[in-house]
């Protein structure tokens, strides 16, 4: 008897829930583009992440991003001078992990990104690095200059 095929998991982002349970007022729209571990995205995808952020209309920009590869993404597009606010945030425990940090960063990067000037930055636990000077500290888990 032939098996069945599996259907392919459907990928659900949890950002409107983080957002919800972070009570974020500001106006909003979520476009998910990739369902990808960031330890494997490589510089085509950044490619496709830079596109989606030239082509939308908005100036202010937060970027949902794994925290392995999260500073070399940061550092593609800022190399790229866009006229536009653009955040990108992780969290260390997934967001739906018991005590993980996805709440804070988000609600960090979306303040961040309402006041800061045009350029990419990278917001992480309380801080914010511009997206030309950042690293994740592998020893440590947190974020840091790279200079």
């Amino acid at each position: 008897m032939p098996q069945r095929k599996k259907k392919p998991k459907s990928h659900k982002t949890l950002i409107p829930k983080i957002l919800k349970k972070a009570r974020i007022t500001v106006d909003f729209k979520i476009e998910g583009i990739m369902w990808k571990d960031s330890k494997f995205i490589n510089d085509k995808d950044r490619e496709l992440i830079l596109k989606k952020c030239k082509d939308c209309p908005e100036d202010k920009i937060v970027i949902v991003h794994g925290t392995m590869t999260m500073a070399e993404t940061a550092n593609y597009i800022n190399k790229k001078k866009l006229k536009k606010t653009i955040v990108l945030v992780g969290s260390a425990i997934p967001a739906n992990k018991q005590n993980s940090d996805a709440l804070f960063n988000i609600g960090a990067a979306i303040t961040a990104v309402q006041i800061l000037p045009f350029g990419v930055y990278v917001t992480m636990n309380g801080k914010i690095f511009p997206g030309s000077d950042v690293r994740k500290n592998f020893e440590t888990g947190y974020f840091e200059n790279s200079k």
